[in-house]
C-alpha cells in the first residue's frame, strides 16, 4: 500500500499477479477494491476442467474485474471455467471479463520447437488458441501485441486483447521477449495493456504511470 500512496489521488488499474496473490491472499483483493481501483487478477489458472471451474467460482466472487486462464489447457477446461465465473458471481454483480493466456511474452520461436514440441509457428498457435478461446464463450486472450492486428482481422473489435510486455522505446527487456510501446499497443487496436516495471521500478512511479498512460491515449508527453 505503501507504493500507492505515491500516487496521491490517483486510482490507477492495477494487476494482481501470483506471487502478491498467494503471499496477501484475499484480503489484498478487499483492500484494494475499497481504495476505488480496477483489479486484474492475473492467476493464469490452468488444470482439469473440473478444478478450474471450482477455482473459478471462488475467485468470480471477489469482486475483481478480469480474471486468466490458460488456453492451453483446452477447450473443455475453458468452458468450465467460463461456467464456474458465471456461477460465482454474485447476484447483481458485473461479472469479471475471463480472458486466456495464448502465449507468454517470455516465448520464442526456439522455445515451441524445442521445448515445448510445437511445430507451428507463434501466430499460428495464438490464432488458433483464440479461436478455441472464443469458442468456449470467454471474453478474450492475453496476447503480445505482434499478434494483435492478425486477430482483429478473424475476430473482429469484439475480442477483448490485453497485451503485457510494455516497455518505454530505451527500455530493459528483462526476461520479455516480444516486448512493445504502449504506442505501439495503440496503433495495432489492443484493447488493454499491461505494464510493470517500467512503472515499478522507475524512481517516481506517478511520473512514469501519467507518461505511460498518455502515450496510451496518443496524447503527446510534455518533457
Amino acid at each position: 500500500m505503501a507504493f500507492l500512496e505515491r500516487f496521491e489521488d490517483v486510482r490507477p488499474d492495477l494487476k494482481v499477479g501470483m506471487e502478491l496473490f498467494y503471499s496477501a491472499g484475499p484480503k489484498l483483493i478487499h483492500d484494494l477494491k475499497e481504495r476505488g481501483h480496477h483489479l486484474f487478477l492475473d492467476v493464469k489458472c490452468h488444470d482439469i476442467p473440473t478444478t478450474v471451474g471450482k477455482t473459478m467460482k471462488q475467485l468470480a466472487s471477489f469482486g475483481v474485474d478480469v480474471i486468466t486462464t490458460h488456453a492451453i489447457g483446452g477447450k473443455e477446461m475453458l468452458v468450465a471455467a467460463r461456467e464456474g465465473i458465471e456461477a460465482g458471481t454474485p447476484s447483481g454483480a458485473n461479472r469479471p471479463k475471463l480472458i486466456a493466456v495464448t502465449a507468454l511474452t517470455s516465448t520464442t520461436e526456439d522455445m515451441l520447437k524445442q521445448d515445448l514440441l510445437i511445430q507451428e509457428n507463434l501466430k499460428q498457435m495464438v490464432h488458433h488458441y483464440t479461436t478455441r478461446t472464443v469458442e468456449a464463450g470467454l471474453d478474450g486472450v492475453v496476447c503480445s501485441v505482434h499478434e494483435v492486428a492478425m486477430l482483429r482481422k478473424t475476430f473482429g473489435h469484439d475480442l477483448y486483447t490485453l497485451t503485457p510486455g510494455i516497455r518505454n522505446h530505451d527500455g530493459n527487456l528483462h526476461d520479455q521477449k516480444r516486448a512493445a510501446t504502449a504506442e505501439e499497443a495503440r496503433v495495432a487496436g489492443s484493447s488493454a495493456i499491461v505494464v510493470g516495471r517500467a512503472i515499478t521500478e522507475h524512481n517516481d512511479p506517478r511520473v512514469a504511470y501519467e507518461a505511460m498512460l498518455s502515450q496510451w491515449k496518443g496524447m503527446s508527453v510534455s518533457s
